[in-house]
C-alpha cells in the first residue's frame, strides 16, 4: 500500500512489532519460547478448521485466536496485566490498520464497480476476444499482476478480482479453484513488485536500502516466477475443468454479457493513475469510487438504492415523508436495515478486520515475551555458520514467522530485525537482504488457508450468492483448496531458495552502495 507523500516511510514503518523494551517485557512459564503459544495453537486450529474439517468460516477463526490468547494469559507469570496490556498495544499497531483500510476501501469499490455491470462488460470483453475457459486463469493472473503493480495492494487487488473476474470466469466455464489461485499469484506478483506496496516500502526501510534500488534488484526473481507460473496456468487451464453449468451457460452468458459496462475500465485507470503519482491509496480509490457511481448513475447501469439505501420502516410518519429520495425505501418493521454496495462492501470484512488485530496481538506478545529473540539467537547461534546457510535461514525463517503471522507487512516487519542482524554479520547487502524479506512475506501470506490474502478474497466470495442469483454456495472455493494453486506464491519462494543455495544474485556489502533509504 502506498504511503502519503509527506511521510517518511523509514519513520512510519521503523517502529512497531519489533519495537523491543525490557520495560514492557512478558515472562513466561517455560521461558522465551512460551510466547509463541497463542499463535502456535492459532496455526494449529486454522489447519484443523481450514484443512481437516474444511470449514472456511473467518469468525470460527476469530473464536481460535481468541482461546489461543487465553490459554497464552495461563502460562504468563506475574498478576497478567502487562499480558493484557500487550493485547491491547498489539492491537493498535499501525500496521494493522493498513490491512484493514485496504479491505474496507478496496470492497466498497469493488461492490460498487459490481452494482454498476462491470462483470457484465468484462464477460462481453472475454467472449468478443475468445478468452475462453482454458485461458481466463492465465488472463486473470495477469491482469491481477497488472492492477496490484500499479495500486501497490494485493489485498485490495484480491478483493475487486474475486468480486469481478472470479463470476465471470466461472460463468465462462473457467475452473473456479484454478481461478481463484491465479487472482492470488497476481497479487502476489503486485505486492512483491510495486514501489508503492507497503511490503516493499517496509523490506527497504528495515534493511537500510533504497526503495529503487530494491525494485529494480528483485525483478529478476520476480519475471522468473511470473513466466513460469502463467505458462503454469495455461496448462492448468486446459486440463482443469469448470462447473458443469453447461445446461444453462447459453443463456447466463447472453443475460450477464453488456459492453456498456466496460465503462468502468475508466474508473479503474483513475485508481491506477492517481496512485502512480504517489497518491495515497486511500485516496486513489475513493477517486475511482467517486467516478463509478457517476458512471453508473449516468449511464443507467446502476440506481442510487444500488449503491446506498435507508430501508425504513413502513409505520415511520418521517420515513414516509422522505421517501420520495431514491435512497429510502419503505418496508415491513421486521426487515429495516442499510444496504447497498457501499454498506455491503464494508460489512463483509468485519470479522476478517477483528482476527486481523488478534492475530498482530499475538505477534506483539511472540516479540514481548522473548520468543523472537530466542529464534534469532538459536539460528544465529546454530544455523546460520556460513553465507549459504545464513542465506537459507533467511529464507526458512521468514517462511516460518509467516506461517504464524499470516498479516504480511506484520510479518515481515517482525522478523526483519533478524534478517538485517544475520544479513550484516556476513556482509550481505541491503537488497539482498530486502528481496529474501520481502519475497517470502509477500508470497506466503495469501497461500496459507489461514492468511489474510487468501481469507481477505473468500471473504469477498462469500456475498457472491447474493449479488448474482445464478452463483450458488457449490460455487464457492473453500480456503483449504486453493493453496496448491497459487503458483506465483510457490515459485516466487523456490526461486529464493535456490538462489540461497546456490549464490544466484547474491551481492555483499561492497558491491554495490545503496541510495537514499526515505525516497518513494
Amino acid at each position: 500500500m502506498s504511503t502519503d507523500g509527506g511521510d517518511d516511510p523509514a519513520e512510519e514503518y521503523g517502529e512497531g512489532l519489533a519495537d523491543g523494551d525490557d520495560d514492557r517485557s512478558i515472562e513466561f512459564y517455560g521461558g522465551r519460547w512460551m510466547s509463541a503459544l497463542p499463535l502456535a495453537i492459532f496455526v494449529v486450529w486454522a489447519v484443523f478448521q481450514s484443512g481437516v474439517l474444511q470449514i472456511g468460516d473467518t469468525t470460527g477463526l476469530v473464536a481460535g485466536m481468541l482461546v489461543a490468547l487465553i490459554v497464552g494469559m495461563l502460562f504468563a507469570k506475574g498478576d497478567w496485566k502487562q499480558y493484557a496490556n500487550t493485547i491491547f498495544e498489539g492491537m493498535t499497531q499501525p500496521v494493522a490498520a493498513t490491512a484493514i483500510v485496504a479491505w474496507l476501501w478496496a470492497g466498497m469499490f469493488a461492490d460498487t464497480l459490481q452494482v454498476g455491470g462491470f462483470v457484465d462488460g468484462l464477460i462481453w470483453a472475454a467472449t468478443a476476444l475468445n478468452i475462453g475457459a482454458a485461458l481466463f486463469p492465465a488472463a486473470a493472473f495477469v491482469l491481477a499482476g497488472l492492477l496490484a503493480t500499479g495500486i501497490g495492494t494485493g489485498y485490495g487487488t484480491v478483493v475487486a478480482f474475486t468480486t469481478l473476474f472470479f463470476p465471470a470466469g466461472v460463468l465462462l466455464g473457467a475452473n473456479p479453484v484454478l481461478t481463484f489461485g491465479a487472482i492470488l499469484s497476481g497479487a502476489v506478483f503486485g505486492d512483491n513488485l510495486a514501489p508503492v506496496s507497503d511490503t516493499t516500502i517496509v523490506s527497504a526501510v528495515t534493511q537500510n536500502s533504497d526503495i529503487g534500488g530494491v525494485v529494480s534488484s528483485r525483478f529478476k526473481y520476480a519475471i522468473v516466477a511470473a513466466v513460469l507460473s502463467l505458462v503454469g496456468y495455461i496448462v492448468a487451464g486446459s486440463t482443469m475443468g469448470g462447473l458443469d453449468i453447461a445446461r444453462q451457460a447459453g443463456g447466463l452468458l447472453a443475460e450477464n454479457s453488456n459492453p456498456l459496462g466496460l465503462v468502468h475500465l475508466l474508473s479503474v485507470a483513475v485508481v491506477i493513475g492517481t496512485a502512480i503519482q504517489g497518491r495515497h491509496i486511500v485516496e486513489a480509490i475513493s477517486w475511482g469510487l467517486i467516478v463509478s457511481v457517476i458512471l453508473s448513475l449516468f449511464t443507467g447501469l446502476a440506481s442510487v438504492s444500488d449503491v446506498l439505501v435507508f430501508q425504513a420502516p413502513q409505520t415511520s410518519g418521517i420515513a414516509q415523508s422522505l421517501s420520495v429520495l431514491p435512497f429510502i425505501e419503505l418496508v415491513p418493521s421486521a426487515e429495516t436495515a442499510v444496504g447497498g454496495s457501499l454498506y455491503s462492501g464494508a460489512s463483509g470484512f468485519f470479522p476478517l478486520i477483528v482476527l486481523t488485530l488478534l492475530i498482530v496481538a499475538g505477534a506483539q506478545i511472540l516479540v514481548r515475551g522473548g520468543g523472537f529473540e530466542a529464534m534469532q539467537d538459536l539460528l544465529l547461534g546454530s544455523v546460520a555458520t556460513s553465507v549459504r546457510r545464513a542465506e537459507l535461514t533467511m529464507v526458512l525463517g521468514t517462511a516460518g514467522v509467516n506461517a504464524m503471522i499470516t498479516i504480511n507487512t506484520a510479518a515481515e516487519i517482525a522478523i526483519a530485525p533478524y534478517i538485517a542482524r544475520i544479513g550484516e554479520r556476513f556482509n550481505i547487502n541491503g537488497y539482498r537482504r530486502a528481496n529474501i524479506l520481502d519475497a517470502n512475506t509477500s508470497a506466503l501470506g495469501y497461500i496459507f488457508p489461514w492468511g489474510g490474502g487468501l481469507l481477505a478474497g473468500y471473504t469477498a466470495m462469500l456475498g457472491l450468492p447474493e449479488q448474482y442469483d445464478w452463483f450458488t454456495q457449490s460455487m464457492l472455493v473453500n480456503p483449504a483448496q486453493v493453496w496448491p494453486f497459487v503458483f506465483h506464491g510457490w515459485l516466487l519462494f523456490f526461486v529464493f531458495i535456490l538462489a540461497a543455495i546456490t549464490g544466484f544474485g547474491l551481492e555483499y556489502t561492497s558491491d554495490r552502495e545503496t541510495g537514499e533509504v526515505a525516497r518513494v
